[in-house]
């Protein structure tokens, strides 16, 4: 298992993702409702929106497994968010960044990655939509524009949150 690097600018990565004030929030069904979509849409048993602290991964809205935070170490996400494009892993047991990470060789059985960046201020990648599944698999241009297009959407509503936040101060 090979860590995920921390992008050059962790630190306003990590303001940004601070002024947001939604770590640790409880269930909001504006979130809830992208990831059931999405993980129906794309047929995969888990869907979440991830967003990546300087320790951890926590889980905003997550389908199909049963988990708040994970360590950033062991995140899929925490590579995700070092681009632009989404992040596939199409066999995470052939990649070698993530064949001993501990979803993979322990339940879930994690076989399969995609992530796409959530990008609230130029390259401040907050977290990711992503899907995971538990057979190797691809996705189609047709899914990934959709989960794009998803993401695009759950940006949004970050950056509204964000506005709304500074309006309230």
């Amino acid at each position: 298992m090979i860590d995920p690097e921390k992008p050059d600018n962790e630190q306003h990565r990590l303001a940004i993702l601070r002024s947001i004030n939604i770590l640790d929030t409880p269930i909001e069904e504006r979130f809830e409702r992208v990831t059931r979509l999405v993980s129906r849409v794309l047929c995969v048993p888990i869907a979440a929106i991830s967003l990546v602290d300087d320790s951890r991964q926590w889980f905003k809205s997550i389908r199909g497994y049963d988990v708040k935070e994970t360590a950033r170490n062991h995140s899929f996400c925490a590579h995700a968010i070092l681009g632009q494009e989404t992040f596939i892993v199409e066999d995470t047991t052939l990649d070698e960044r993530f064949s001993e990470n501990p979803f993979v060789v322990n339940p879930p059985s994690i076989r399969f990655y995609a992530g796409y960046p959530l990008c609230i201020s130029k390259g401040a990648n907050v977290g990711t939509l992503c899907v995971y599944d538990v057979v190797p698999r691809a996705l189609g241009s047709e899914d990934l524009q959709f989960l794009e297009d998803m993401a695009a959407s759950v940006t949004n509503e970050l950056k509204a949150t964000l506005l709304r936040n500074v309006y309230e101060q």
